[in-house]
């Protein structure tokens, strides 16, 4: 099942880069004549502690290895209003120390034990996760559950990590055109959603997060029942759910009602964002569309066909996208198209275009032309529809992909940790594979006629200052 590492990255990525737009079709040297043949149910079991932690195994007995994943149902999204980054922030604070551990001793048992370990948040979950050999996991599993409701933050700690957390948005955002231009655009394009937020928060809002509001915070979705345990690797069902039940089955924490957020209303006229600014070397057009995600906002399948959609329109070197702009028109060195469907609430279908250099006169002129030039790509789509042919090779690359990543018991830990955090079951993140097989020609048209519209869409465009032209008259001797 295709999910985003972490939106707000993948959107970033996407925008730096096309290394993840090219998607399947460049990835995969070839595609198994019946890949849907290859895509057999996963081996996955299920269990929920006293206290309402789910915990899920996926046994992989190839080597004698374990990921073992803990996954919040909180991100960022869910945060309360003005503490912008609160969630990333607690995420960085849970490496402080608890009842048994003292500063950074975590991370130094995690080391010690030949492991590796890391943490991230999301618009809509927080996750921790340690690679270690399998006799390590028991140990693993009591840090983590020590942890979950045994944090004993200090009002001190706040200051010295909050700069942490500000210089990281220094970097990953401020310090980076590309990415201030996705988090304005997806400031755009959720009106009152709290996607709108970016998952590292306001700056002016980061300088203002203070102790209690980290503690409210924790206190209130660090819980077993807001939680998930995913145990990927060389180990039985019956195995862990013992372990669970020794380590997290001893902690209790309040229960968490269902997550309660605003709506968005339906969108009603095309936005544009233009970001001008002297560090950028290369222009760039993207163009977001809202759009259903797996579990809401959609008709039955609609999700599944504009996945389909996205891999046929810029899903790599043959699609449609690139070979219009790139191989025949040679307008852009780039052109990717994506769908995201991974989120909670509403997703988003996006496309990219990177102009050549020269390719106008001046940097507006090229990405007026690039922009034109998807637009056209995008009509002749919405009006003739997509072919047969199109449709199975796209699907054949997708499953063929899907199949592959099970190579990785990390991939199939976070693609069940993601889906099941985003409120999907785990039939339903088993099942992608026979619903892109179901996927038609015409779900797709249909697909892109619903979502494709202007009203739905943000365009951006990243542009450097248009040069000051120099008085040649200045100076000269009359």
């Amino acid at each position: 099942m295709r999910f985003a590492k972490n939106k707000a990255v993948k959107n970033l990525a996407l925008a730096v880069t096309l290394s993840i737009g090219l998607s399947a079709g460049a990835m995969m040297p070839f595609a198994p004549a019946n890949a849907s043949e290859m895509a057999a149910k996963i081996p996955v079991q299920s269990y929920q502690l006293k206290n309402g932690m789910q915990i899920v195994v996926i046994p992989d007995h190839r080597a004698p290895i374990v990921t073992h994943m803990v996954w919040y149902k909180v991100g960022s999204a869910d945060e309360p209003g003005g503490r912008s980054g609160l969630a990333h922030f607690l995420e960085h604070l849970m490496f402080k120390r608890t009842g048994k551990l003292k500063d950074g001793e975590f991370s130094k048992i995690v080391s010690e034990n030949g492991g590796q370990h890391n943490a991230f948040t999301s618009y809509d979950m927080t996750a921790y996760y340690q690679d270690v050999a399998v006799d390590r996991l028991p140990l693993m599993m009591s840090l983590e559950a020590d942890r979950m409701t045994g944090l004993k933050l200090k009002p001190e700690d706040i200051a010295s990590e909050r700069q942490v957390i500000i210089e990281e948005r220094r970097m990953r955002t401020e310090n980076n055109p590309a990415s201030l231009l996705n988090e304005q655009m997806m400031a755009s394009l959720f009106l009152a959603h709290p996607y709108h937020i970016p998952v590292i928060g306001w700056k002016d809002e980061m300088e203002a997060l203070d102790y209690k509001s980290v503690i409210d915070f924790y206190k209130a979705h660090y819980t077993p029942s807001n939680a998930i345990l995913v145990v990927a690797g060389d180990v039985t069902g019956d195995a862990v759910l013992k372990l669970a039940e020794k380590t997290y089955g001893k902690v209790r924490g309040p229960e968490v009602g269902p997550r309660v957020r605003p709506g968005e209303p339906t969108p009603v006229a095309a936005r544009r964002v233009i970001l001008v600014d002297e560090r950028v070397r290369q222009p760039l057009m993207q163009r977001l569309y809202l759009a259903p995600s797996y579990r809401v906002g959609g008709t039955p399948g609609e999700a599944e066909a504009l996945d389909v959609l996205g891999e046929i329109l810029g899903g790599g070197s043959t699609s449609r996208l690139y070979r219009r702009l790139v191989v025949d028109k040679k307008l852009a060195t780039e052109a990717a198209a994506w769908n995201d469907a991974s989120a909670y609430d509403l997703g988003s279908f996006g496309v990219y275009a990177a102009p050549v250099p020269g390719s106008a006169a001046t940097d507006r002129d090229r990405l007026q032309k690039v922009e034109t030039e998807v637009d056209s790509v995008i009509r002749e789509l919405l009006t003739h529809g997509v072919t047969a042919d199109e449709v199975a090779r796209a699907k054949s690359r997708m499953i063929a992909a899907e199949v592959y990543s099970r190579d990785s018991i990390t991939t199939l830990a976070r693609v069940f940790g993601q889906g099941l955090t985003t409120g999907l079951t785990i039939d339903q993140i088993q099942s992608w594979t026979d619903r892109i097989n179901a996927v038609t020609p015409e779900a797709v048209q249909a697909a892109a006629r619903s979502i494709l519209q202007d009203q739905r869409s943000v365009t951006g465009l990243l542009l450097p200052p248009v040069p000051v032209v120099a008085n040649t008259m200045a100076g000269v001797k009359q």
